[in-house]
This record gives C-alpha cells, structure tokens and sequence, in this order.
C-alpha cells in the first residue's frame, strides 16, 4: 500500500492508497460499484460520493484541492 503527499500532486491514488496533505488531512477512499466513497482523516463515514466524471474541491490548510474520480480504480488529486 502507497502513502503519498502533498508534495506527489498531481497524483491518482489507487484503493488501498492515502495521500496526506501539508496540514494533516489524509484521502483515502473505498470502491462502490463505480462510485467512490471518499473518506478523510480517520472517518469511516465518507464525506463525499463521486460518480466517475464528479469532482469535489477540499479545502486543507488553506489551500484548495480537487479531487476527480474516475472509470478505473483510482481518484485524481490536484492543487487548483
């Protein structure tokens, strides 16, 4: 399993994968069919469910990023 940061965006993370940003904030997500469950920090509640093509902009430390899901099993993390 990866753990990537802040430091790896843009990055796709894969299931099983985290990034952890420059504040703290951990992403990591679960599959649902072709949905995917985003979870921050230690929740297991997810704090959003992106479709593919969804994006979903995260405010972390100040900073903005945009986290886009797509057909494969991955997530995209980018800096906007």
């Amino acid at each position: 399993m990866s753990n990537f940061t802040e430091a790896d965006i843009p990055v796709d993370i894969k299931h099983g994968e985290t990034i952890t940003l420059s504040d703290g904030t951990t992403v990591r997500f679960d599959s649902n069919g072709e949905a995917k469950d985003v979870m921050l920090n230690d929740d297991w509640s997810p704090a959003v469910t992106l479709f593919p093509g969804n994006d979903f902009e995260l405010q972390a430390g100040g900073k903005a990023f945009k986290l886009t899901c797509g057909f494969d099993d991955s997530l995209r993390i980018e800096k906007v």
